[in-house]
């Protein structure tokens, strides 16, 4: 058995390792052992040559005398009788590393095309508190692929797997993995929705860039929308006769041209509100979408097919819901907010407590500073006799 394996010498040189990994390797420090057994008291009294009793809760030895004592009794010093059972690590050669890649990551970021949005700082400032830049460091993550992502975004109703190998060379580049995960946190922030935690939640933000997983699983739920153009147009004509609610897939929506001839389509947010409009109107109810949140690729792809038809749109009174709507705007000449004024908002009673960061809402600069001063979201439910009466007066 080798002198340092005997007892009393474990704890004596962790810690030695320890502040050795701290000091770049520096022998001018000392450790200490606390409450010392019989065995560690012998040891450390070795070492130094002075008696130490068993009273003593607390020994102290320095570095450079157990390098001493060490290469007297063993022929090694005490950095290599460290490195014979592990590297010893530079810690502060380490850090300068990791500051400096990560300097690097910061100075790619700052080439990314959308550096001059909100959300991107607010993505990198996550990032920075969170531990996520040493994360990526210390991963070896190809950050450079992320803001490559990022820059050739948002698309157009394009197969993820098709636009990760366009982007990145690799259809399954974005199935998973750090820059996946990495790009979705930066989608959340753009969107004003929270990390994803679900299949349903990934799909969701993969598709409010234009980026389709699965065009089976995008959807848009709609009510009294008569269409023309194969089977996708009877049905939903046959639909909107019985003023029955109709679920329709991406699939189907490109499975063949489809025609919409309506003058007026309004867009909700929440199902219970489509719900509520077949119910009490049915067939009487305009032509209604609603886009269970943020839109899917089967929302826009549906919605690409009214033509000239005039949009009214809403989402819930809240962060997320008025970036969604100033959005809808932004892509739809035609479109105009539905019932999305201070006013509404206003007139409104109750509603949950608002969080989030705040935006602004273009078409009513009363908004936004009416949220903040309030302080509580309202969901559409709470408009919803406003609603209806508008999807009736509007016929479809």
């Amino acid at each position: 058995m080798s002198l340092t394996a005997e007892p009393g010498w474990a704890r004596l040189l962790t810690a030695a390792r320890r502040r050795l990994e701290r000091g770049g390797g520096d022998l001018t420090g000392t450790v200490s052992l606390t409450d010392p057994d019989e065995a560690e008291r012998r040891v450390i009294i070795g070492v130094t040559g002075v008696y130490r009793g068993p009273q003593v809760g607390r020994l102290t030895v320095s570095l450079a005398d157990l390098d001493q004592y060490l290469r007297e009794a063993t022929g090694r010093r005490l950095t290599e009788t460290l490195a014979a059972t592990a590297p010893l690590r530079d810690r502060p050669a380490e850090l300068a590393s990791e500051n400096l890649a990560r300097d690097a990551v910061l100075a790619t970021a700052a080439t990314c095309g959308h550096t001059d949005r909100d959300w991107y700082a607010q993505w990198l400032d996550d990032l920075t508190r969170d531990g996520g830049l040493t994360r990526i460091v210390r991963g070896g993550v190809n950050f450079v692929e992320v803001v490559r992502v990022l820059d050739a975004l948002p698309t157009t109703a394009e197969p993820l797997p098709v636009f990760a190998d366009r982007v990145l060379g690799d259809t399954k580049a974005l199935d998973d993995g750090p820059v996946a995960a990495l790009v979705l946190r930066a989608l959340a922030r753009w969107q004003g929705q929270p990390a994803p935690t679900s299949a349903g939640a990934v799909r969701m933000l993969w598709e409010s860039v234009g980026l389709v997983r699965d065009d089976l699983a995008s959807q848009v739920l709609v009510l009294n929308l008569r269409g023309g153009g194969g089977l996708l147009g009877g049905w939903l004509t046959e639909a909107a006769r019985a003023g029955v609610p109709l679920r329709v897939t991406l699939h189907q929506l490109r499975r063949e041209a489809l025609t919409v001839a309506c003058p007026t389509v309004f867009v909700c947010e929440n199902p219970a509100v489509l719900r509520a409009a077949a119910e009490r109107l049915g067939p009487d109810c305009a032509p209604l979408v609603c886009t269970e949140g943020v839109p899917s690729a089967a929302v826009h792809e549906l919605l690409g097919a009214t033509g000239d038809a005039r949009i009214w749109w809403r989402n819930d009174f809240d962060w997320a819901g008025v970036r969604m709507t100033a959005s809808a705007l932004r892509r739809y000449r035609s479109a105009r907010p539905w019932r999305m004024a201070a006013t509404d908002y206003r007139a409104a009673d109750g509603g949950v407590r608002l969080v989030g960061t705040a935006a602004d809402a273009p078409w009513d600069r009363e908004l936004a500073p009416a949220m903040v001063d309030r302080g509580r979201a309202v969901m559409e439910e709470r408009l919803l006799p406003h609603l209806l009466a508008d999807l009736g007066k509007c016929p479809p």
